[in-house]
């Protein structure tokens, strides 16, 4: 009797190897080594803590700065890095540099771990997003050192200007600066260094455009009539994701009682545009997200599901999800039959998959903050805040995380894990089997909607 082989489908292997290089780091991460006072964490600790890395998502139960050490520190480091660009390009970066082959099956895994369009080119890709990569990490450290050097000496500035432009770039929001006393406060300490937010968010928008509309942008220079369509939306949507939130956090939060209100006009300024950005997925925080009112709250929970791009290191419904079920909402009130946009045709097709995606991820985040509101009584407002920043791998907190109860924790790091992988794809491979056409000789009737 013949033996049938059992074939792994591209996104099971990612989705499993995020799972092992979650479960490998949480294990050193719970190693008495990786305390800094040299005691072992509990493992459900470390496993929030290595989801929360390895999914770029920064949600914390201990201050990075001073519950870990060095060594803990760069584990998280390595799995930020890892998991910002998947372990699936590091895996082609070890082939490369050994000079073994890249077969098909490879070049298939790395386009579905990309999102790439098309296989042909993936591993000109694959170089260009590595070497990338490096290029910006490096110069945003470059750009830091002349922040944190001056205030922490040589060295340690330099580890931080490493640590944060890794942080920063992959929207993991992991930050050090416990060492200025202000424990799991994020970057609340440093408010008034407008260099060092201005830095972080150039960094936090360059992770956050996407791999493909980089070579778009670094074929093409200034030619924007020649850009790609995901490219028009991605710029457009992105640019409006920042600029018009920023003048609501302004005009909310900078009034009597607000958080920003005592600030000088320059810090309410780059405050606002940095409360905008790092909104989407990002996780660092200028201001103290307790503070804030429940106004800008409300403003911020659509920014924080949106997201990033699609094939970046930001996670959330993404920008061109987004763009697609707006000009879908807009052909329908202009009665047209196709979407239409930057004088192109947006293939139908996309909306289903637009559709599943905002329904999965809302169904994700409404169960996670139904458990959070029964299992710790958490009020809906920060549950609603927690649960959206988990599935969307923001980051963001009004400080509840810490005093989560095990269960709380656990299904916030089933959030970031479905948030990173991807909701759909994670359905597509273990849930679901491909449709074989049948349903079409069913006979059809009218639904009414609206």
């Amino acid at each position: 009797m013949a033996v049938r082989r059992f074939h792994w489908k591209s996104v099971q292997i990612i989705a499993l190897g995020f799972l092992v290089l979650i479960l490998f780091g949480a294990l050193l991460l719970s190693l008495p080594i990786s305390s800094a006072s040299q005691n072992a964490t509990s493992f459900v600790d470390s496993l929030f803590t290595a989801t929360s890395a390895t999914c770029v998502t920064g949600l914390t139960v201990y201050d990075t700065f001073s519950h870990w050490s060095l060594f803990g520190q760069l584990v998280i480091l390595c799995l930020i890095q890892v998991g910002g660009l998947g372990f699936v390009t590091f895996a082609l970066l070890v082939s490369l540099i050994t000079g073994r082959r890249i077969g098909l099956r490879n070049r298939s895994l790395m386009q579905e771990a990309v999102s790439a369009p098309q296989l042909g080119g993936i591993v000109r890709m694959t170089k260009f997003i590595l070497l990338g990569t490096l290029l910006i990490e490096l110069t945003g450290a470059l750009l830091l050192s002349f922040s944190f050097v001056p205030r922490f000496g040589f060295w340690q500035g330099i580890y931080f200007s490493v640590f944060h432009s890794v942080s920063a770039f992959c929207n993991a929001g992991f930050d050090l600066m416990g060492v200025s006393g202000s424990m799991g406060s994020s970057l609340v300490s440093v408010q008034q260094d407008l260099y060092l937010l201005s830095v972080l968010m150039f960094l936090i928008v360059l992770g956050g455009l996407g791999f493909f509309v980089w070579r778009d942008l670094a074929e093409k220079g200034l030619r924007i009539r020649k850009y790609s369509l995901q490219t028009k939306l991605v710029l457009s949507v992105t640019l409006f994701l920042i600029f018009v939130p920023a003048v609501g956090f302004f005009l909310l939060e900078t009034k009597k009682g607000g958080s920003m209100a005592e600030m000088s006009l320059p810090q309410q300024i780059v405050s606002s545009l940095f409360q905008s950005v790092t909104a989407r997925t990002a996780g660092f925080s200028s201001v103290d997200q307790s503070k804030l009112s429940d106004a800008a709250i409300f403003l911020m929970l659509p920014l924080m599901f949106i997201g990033g791009s699609s094939g970046s290191t930001a996670g959330g419904l993404k920008t061109t999800t987004f763009a697609v079920l707006l000009l879908s909402a807009l052909s329908f009130v202009r009665q047209k039959e196709e979407m239409e946009c930057f004088g192109r045709r947006v293939d139908g097709s996309v909306l289903k998959r637009a559709v599943a995606l905002l329904m999965i991820l809302l169904l994700c985040a409404s169960l996670g903050m139904l458990i959070l509101m029964t299992a710790d009584g958490i009020p809906l407002r920060d549950a609603a805040f927690e649960a959206v920043s988990a599935v969307a791998t923001v980051g963001l907190s009004t400080g509840i995380t810490a005093g989560l109860s095990t269960l709380s924790k656990l299904v916030l790091a089933a959030l970031m894990f479905i948030g990173r992988v991807g909701c759909l794809t994670l359905l597509f491979s273990f849930a679901f089997k491909p449709g074989v056409g049948k349903i079409r000789t069913l006979p059809s009737e009218q639904v009414a909607v609206g």
